[in-house]
């Protein structure tokens, strides 16, 4: 029988919208302590919600929440962020490196503080939370770590897409599995195969149709989900698919997860 995240304490990284605010409630769901670190304190003329409103989310979902503003490329932050969460709920059990920044401009076009801003957000951000959560984590008697990005895929297609991008996600996923080698703590890598219906998908990526073709921020929750109360060696220096995850749980129909389009229509994300 599989646990729950009952009385676990989660801390998430950029959890105040879209996938991060999926899996957030997804835990909140079954009782878990839900620690939110983003820089959204108001509302975005552009982008639904705040840090706040998210925890409103979790806690009406059945979590207890602590929605804590803050920026993942600042170490003082990160820091303080950790501290926080301590301070609320007694330790952490799982650490969600949501946060991510996204510009698939080529390599000769793409302004270096694009480039950096990338690499600040997913790689430092990324390495950054998790070795400050380190000492914490060490403590609980079920640690995890999970990072949202894709499996490393040298393939030349892949390697010469985006560039730019490509090293800042390809860094979480290294940074992720380094750590988890490093100290023993099951650490997992998480990746979809289709695009999920987030703000990013539809300002970037190709507007309303490639929005309508993408597949709900749920099928990301359900499958964090099955990996963060399944066993730990099962994710212990695994590069995941969220569908391949939820096959392995027993989902044979994903159709909830794209209501009224067909699978054949689905479109494929980057990296797989």
């Amino acid at each position: 029988m599989r646990a729950t995240l009952q009385g676990r304490t989660v801390l998430i990284s950029g959890g105040s919208r879209g996938i991060g605010l999926a899996i957030a409630r997804r835990a909140a769901a079954e009782g878990a302590n839900i620690a939110l670190i983003a820089k959204t304190a108001d509302p975005h003329p552009k982008l639904e919600g705040t840090v706040f409103s998210a925890a409103e989310e979790i806690r009406a979902a059945g979590g207890q929440a602590l929605p804590i503003v803050g920026d993942v490329r600042e170490e003082s932050s990160v820091v303080d962020a950790v501290a926080q969460t301590v301070a609320e709920f007694g330790g952490i059990d799982v650490v969600v490196n949501n946060a991510s920044a996204i510009n698939l401009t080529g390599s000769a076009e793409i302004e270096m503080k694009r480039y950096d801003l990338m690499h600040q957000i997913n790689t430092r951000g990324t390495f950054l939370l998790t070795r400050t959560a380190l000492p914490h984590l060490r403590k609980s008697a079920d640690p995890r770590i999970l990072s949202l990005s894709p499996p490393l895929n040298l393939a030349q297609k892949w390697l010469g897409a985006y560039p730019a991008y490509m090293l800042a996600k390809y860094g979480m996923t290294l940074a992720t599995l380094g750590i988890g080698a490093e100290t023993g703590i099951p650490a997992a890598t998480l990746w979809p195969r289709t695009t999920i219906r987030t703000a990013a998908v539809s300002n970037i990526l190709g507007g309303d149709e490639v929005y309508r073709r993408s597949r709900t921020p749920e099928i990301y929750a359900d499958a964090a989900h099955a990996l963060l109360t399944g066993p730990a060696e099962a994710m212990a220096g695994q590069q995941l698919l969220c569908e391949d995850v939820l096959r392995d749980a027993g989902v044979t129909d994903f159709s909830k997860y794209s209501p009224g389009v067909p699978e054949s229509e689905l479109f494929p994300d980057a990296f797989v």
